[in-house]
């Protein structure tokens, strides 16, 4: 049998190639783009390119994700040889969709996987026309030697990433990541989410959250005191242990009602604390209304969601806003939860 003759797609009309690059995947779409100079110019130029987000990770290893169309797709870079060029795929949210989603994972081996995923993370850049990834992960503690290396290419090639995750893996040698998670807040600019999950050891950490985030989350917050709380300034916060006081909480419900501080706050997540003790020592000269617990009522909480609370304490802002506060489930896993309306 004679194998089958090549598919001349440079010879297509443009809109015939576009729909052929719709069927593609993006490892297809960056292989036919490392063909030439000529295909590398098509490729810039199909509209279905800069539909597709791109993610970066550094974790383990180092990996691009692409997602475009119903599945997603990672390059991973390693420094095991014996993973170079092997393809996996899962599949996931298999019973939450009708058809499953398939991840595929393709490996790509380096001898210097940092320098070579740099590259690569600027190619796709280039290919897909990106300016903002969607989301960026970085374990601080993964890559420590290059750390500012890696923050110095993405502040030169990116202007911004829409969420960022900054987080800690080997917690038993609790690595000091202080100084560089710093460094990543002070020059990478953040849009919308922001997540930290790192041990920061000093009380006087001098990171610089960003104001107007949609949503901060500070775990390991054990370090987070009064004058950082009012630093802070995004409509959704939450903390799990935290320096402030009782007193502090006071000064702070004051300054919120006087219109001083958190002017976009819309939900506020603390860790369980009893809510008849924040009454009598927090809100003690402080004008509030107990509602009824049979008292339904629906709320808009973080990241848009709405829940159904019973009760809750009202507390009345200058401008006629009101900040409900509830405590949300039992035990250690309650949280202390304040909901701006």
């Amino acid at each position: 049998m004679d194998s089958p003759k090549p598919f001349p797609i440079l010879r297509l009309p443009f809109l015939a190639i576009e729909k052929v690059f719709k069927a593609m995947d993006p490892f297809e779409i960056i292989n036919f783009s490392m063909i030439s100079k000529r295909t590398k110019g098509i490729a810039k130029q199909i509209s279905v390119c800069p539909r597709y987000k791109i993610d970066f990770h550094i974790k383990k290893t180092l990996e691009i994700w692409f997602f475009g169309t119903r599945n997603m797709a990672a390059y991973v870079m390693t420094s095991d040889k014996e993973m170079d060029g092997k393809i996996e795929e899962k599949e996931c949210c298999g019973s939450i969709l009708p058809v499953p989603l398939i991840f595929r994972k393709v490996f790509k081996y380096s001898k210097d996987p940092v320098d070579e995923w740099k590259q690569l993370c600027k190619y796709v850049l280039e290919i897909f026309k990106k300016h903002t990834i969607n989301d960026l992960l970085m374990t601080m503690d993964a890559f420590v030697d290059y750390n500012v290396s890696i923050i110095d290419f993405l502040k030169a090639n990116l202007k911004s990433v829409d969420r960022c995750t900054v987080s800690q893996w080997n917690r038993e040698r609790y690595i000091n990541v202080d100084e560089h998670t710093a460094y990543l807040l002070d020059n990478i600019q953040i849009n919308s989410d922001l997540c930290t999950d790192v041990y920061i050891k000093n009380i006087n950490f001098n990171g610089k959250f960003p104001k107007n985030l949609e949503d901060l989350h500070i775990k390991n917050s054990e370090w987070i005191g009064y004058e950082r709380l009012l630093e802070i300034d995004c409509k959704s916060v939450i903390f799990d242990n935290n320096r402030i006081s009782d007193e502090q909480w006071n000064l702070f419900i004051k300054k919120w009602i006087a219109m001083e501080t958190h002017l976009n706050l819309v939900y506020l997540q603390l860790i369980y604390r009893n809510v008849e003790h924040f009454r009598a020592l927090v809100l003690h000269d402080i004008p509030h209304e107990v509602v009824d617990e049979a008292v339904k009522r629906t709320f808009k909480t973080r990241r848009n969601c709405i829940r159904e609370l019973n009760g809750g304490i009202d507390i009345r802002r200058h401008d006629g806003k009101t900040a409900t506060l509830f405590v949300f489930g039992i035990g250690l896993h309650g949280s202390f939860l304040m909901c701006v309306h």
